[in-house]
């Protein structure tokens, strides 16, 4: 096929905030979107209808969307502001109070630039390749490309878990859901999710950007990994099936950029309190013939060791026929009494979460009455299902495009799970391995082949998941989990990073990958404790993972330990002690954990953050590093080097400067210092003018209270600070009625802490007094609401205030 030389569009249509651009005497359209001052979509069908009509993975501020997904031109949930345009013969300007976008109408090759907010110039941000940036004739190659110009000083982050470090300039990644049991965190690609989106940082201008694909078919980001002499340096996207259709959202901040993503992907769901405790889990335990009797011995030994437990998952184990899978399936003889057991772990106050699998093996007992029934994604013919490899048979994968098999799963995870009083799904092994290329899904009607709609299968699965469960609990927030997914997955589910191996690299590695996910709008994610694959982890190796897992939302021991060992928290007597301690730890940050994760649901922020998120003036924050922010305050400092009895740490440039959390000490922002590392106290720092909310009851196992407390880390000479303080009863369904606010306001002076505390909401405290700390070397007096507070057994204590008037 020859290449064309000339691609001259020209605008045939403007309403509603979309200018359509036609290409000369060819079926292409391209679609540009005005749909806020900082986010531009761009649009491009062969023909003048999409092949997918409709969009899953974008849905702006909404908690949910319907099974049959929103209509892909649809902007009624955007504020589509005023724009102006303007043409000359070769480009085409659009330009709104924050963007200015300038088509080259030969070829649509676009520019854009940012409006400098103290000049009012426009500065350039992006720029498609100036030779061929698109397949308008197909010469690229099957399938849709887009080519942007690369330059060698930009950074490159997100596109969701990916191995190795958090800047992805410089390498190739595939977006094609895979289970990769056993991964290498460094190198291992591709992964468990599809997240086509990336973030771009220009260190010399300062700008960030992001551009979002909504496109459901695998895909490849080459990230400068390829060159070629004829085009410059670029970058590209390249993906198997669909249209092209991306979004371009404008910080400059790095911070707009990805809480705007996380808006226009959807509301991070606000899964319960308990969620965030420690959850126990392992294959072993239900692959054992007495499963039922494991699982009380692990309930004996949580207990006699005093390890505090939120929750259990329930792996596959309990479906088994012999050493097969077959979910929805019961093991009677493994678990004779699960209604039994199951009381036993809410006796205790542990909820249960129960896996499952979306594909059934071929001599699953349901199989050929669902077959028969066309629930399956079927084979190109469209007249049998289509088989996949799965685990170590063949199976075939249910098709969540189908009205009939969603209302059977609901059905299952209604009678099987949560009216055996199970408490949530656990959503796994749902990557749709299928690797047929015509396949097709029901499309709620519509035949469609599967590569168009590969990425929400998983995202169908949860849904339904999550839809039983609200239902059958309307009263309760529902808790689910899933391993694959794409954007619009935390709207329904947390997350973790799959099947990890048990490496020092694995623990290192798996920082940066939760990051990516939090820089892709997916906050709620942790990583298995300990390493899942792979032999047991030594004593060091567990202790140092557990430091870093209690600061991570999710936090699993999880294993399938190819030794045959369990990871557990008391595994080796002579560190049990700092394990059970550091989970104590953790609980005692509940509070802190738990508003962060009320403000990636209200407001869109992440849980866990790049350094460089809270300190993009700070250029040494970009340079690659171990450590993580936990909210806006915290410092995480893990420790992932053997033997390392000490841990260097570098303090973002901060004008208030830092507390070393454990001793109280403060340092000068902007230098490294050297904090010890025991494996009782992971290195943590807390940010000048903090106020960090704890659960200020000595927890245990069989005793579980709430009283708060307030740690204040004020300002070394003066500032003000200020921070409000969510509370609810942590599991039910949040209405005006039933939750509080406590704000508090700090102001420090050269003689005094001076600190104002209001509540506002009607939700009864299960407390009846704060009690406030202070570092052990501050000298200055402290007063609440006016009130000067004698320090009583180290603490300080004042009565919550009346809630306000009118609130």
């Amino acid at each position: 096929m020859s290449i064309k030389t000339s691609y001259l569009f020209r605008l045939t249509e403007e309403k509603n905030n979309c200018l359509v651009f036609k290409l000369h005497e060819e079926n292409i359209y391209a679609r540009i979107y005005v749909l806020e001052t900082d986010i531009v979509r761009v649009f491009i069908t062969n023909g003048d209808q999409p092949k997918i009509d409709k969009t899953w993975l974008v849905a702006p501020g909404l908690e949910d969307i319907p099974f049959t997904g929103r209509e892909r031109q649809d902007t009624s949930l955007f504020s589509l502001p005023a724009y102006k345009t303007e043409q000359d013969a070769d480009q085409f300007y659009i330009e709104t109070a924050k963007m200015r976008v300038a088509i080259r109408l030969d070829g649509f090759q676009i520019t854009w630039y940012a409006r400098d907010e103290q000049s009012g110039d426009f500065v350039q941000f992006a720029k498609d390749r100036a030779t061929q940036a698109y397949n308008f004739d197909g010469s690229l190659g099957e399938g849709v490309y887009h080519y942007l110009e690369r330059d060698r000083q930009e950074q490159y982050y997100g596109l969701g878990e990916k191995s190795g470090e958090m800047n992805r300039h410089g390498r190739r990644y595939r977006m094609h859901s895979l289970d990769p049991m056993g991964y290498d965190a460094e190198t291992t690609d591709p992964l468990y999710k599809h997240i086509p989106y990336y973030l771009t940082y220009q260190p010399e201008t300062k700008i960030s950007f992001g551009i979002f694909y909504d496109n459901m078919s695998q895909a490849v980001f080459d990230m400068g990994n390829e060159m070629d002499n004829y085009h410059g340096l670029y970058r590209y996207y390249q993906a198997v099936d669909g249209d092209l259709d991306y979004y371009i959202v404008l910080g400059p901040e790095m911070k707009r950029v990805v809480e705007r993503t996380s808006w226009l992907t959807g509301q991070t769901i606000f899964a319960p309190k308990w969620s965030l405790g420690y959850s126990g889990s392992t294959m072993s335990y239900t692959d054992a013939p007495d499963a039922q009797v494991q699982l009380h011995k692990f309930l004996a030994l949580c207990e006699e060791h005093d390890i505090i437990c939120d929750s259990f998952q329930l792996s596959s184990g309990y479906t088994s026929i012999e050493d097969k899978r077959y979910v929805f399936h019961w093991n009677k003889e493994k678990f004779p009494e699960p209604e039994q057991l199951f009381q036993k772990f809410h006796d205790k106050g542990i909820r249960l979460c129960a896996n499952i699998k979306p594909c059934l093996l071929t001599d699953h007992p349901k199989y050929q009455e669902l077959a028969n029934a066309n629930m399956f994604i079927q084979n190109p013919a469209g007249t049998e299902e289509e088989r996949a490899q799965f685990w170590d048979e063949t199976g075939a994968y249910l098709d969540f495009t189908n009205e009939k098999t969603i209302q059977w799963w609901k059905e299952q995870v209604t009678e099987q799970l949560l009216e055996r009083h199970i408490d949530s799904t656990w959503n796994d092994n749902n990557e749709f391995e299928i690797w047929t290329r015509d396949a097709t899904c029901d499309g709620f009607g519509t035949a469609i082949d599967f590569e168009k709609l590969r990425a929400i299968q998983p995202l169908l699965m949860m849904k339904a998941s999550y839809e039983a469960q609200k239902e059958y609990a309307p009263h309760l927030r529902p808790y689910l989990i899933s391993r694959s997914g794409c954007p619009g997955m935390q709207r329904y589910v947390q997350t973790w990073s799959g099947d990890n191996y048990t490496e020092w690299k694995a623990l290192k590695y798996n920082i940066k990958m939760g990051l990516g996910l939090s820089l892709s709008g997916i906050y709620n994610t942790g990583h298995d404790v300990g390493g899942f694959a792979g032999p047991a982890p030594e004593p060091e190796l567990f202790v140092r993972w557990v430091q870093n897992g209690i600061f991570h939302p999710r936090f699993t021991i999880h294993s399938w330990n190819s030794d045959q060992t369990v990871n557990v928290p008391w595994m080796y007597p002579e560190v049990a002690e700092d394990i059970k301690n550091l989970i104590k730890f953790r609980y005692k940050l509940t509070p802190y954990l738990y508003n962060i994760l009320y403000e990636a649901h209200a407001y869109y922020r992440p849980i866990i953050r790049p350094v460089f998120y809270e300190f993009s003036e700070d250029e040494r924050t970009f340079e690659p590093s171990d450590d993580f922010m936990l909210g806006d305050a915290m410092l995480v400092a893990s420790v992932v080097e053997k033997s390392a009895t000490t841990r260097q740490v570098y303090l973002p440039a901060f004008v208030h400067g830092w507390y070393d959390y454990h001793a109280e000490s403060w340092y000068e922002g902007g230098q490294t210092i050297t904090l010890p590392a025991p494996f009782d106290k992971p290195p943590l720092l807390v940010k000048a003018g903090s106020i960090i909310p704890i659960n200020d009851d000595q927890v245990t196992f069989t005793t579980r209270k709430e009283s708060r407390g307030m740690q204040l880390f004020p300002h070394a000479l003066e500032g003000q600070s200020e921070y409000t303080l969510f509370e609810d009863d942590g599991v039910s369904v949040t209405n005006d009625a039933n939750f509080a606010k406590i704000q508090i306001q700090m102001t420090t002076t050269a003689t005094q802490i001076d600190v104002h505390v209001t509540k506002i909401g009607a939700y009864e405290l299960p407390y009846e007094q704060i009690h406030f700390y202070i570092p052990a070397n501050e000298t200055r007096k402290l007063l609440v609401n006016g009130q000067e507070l004698k320090l009583r057994d180290n603490r300080f204590f004042f009565p919550v205030p009346e809630c306000e008037a009118g609130a």
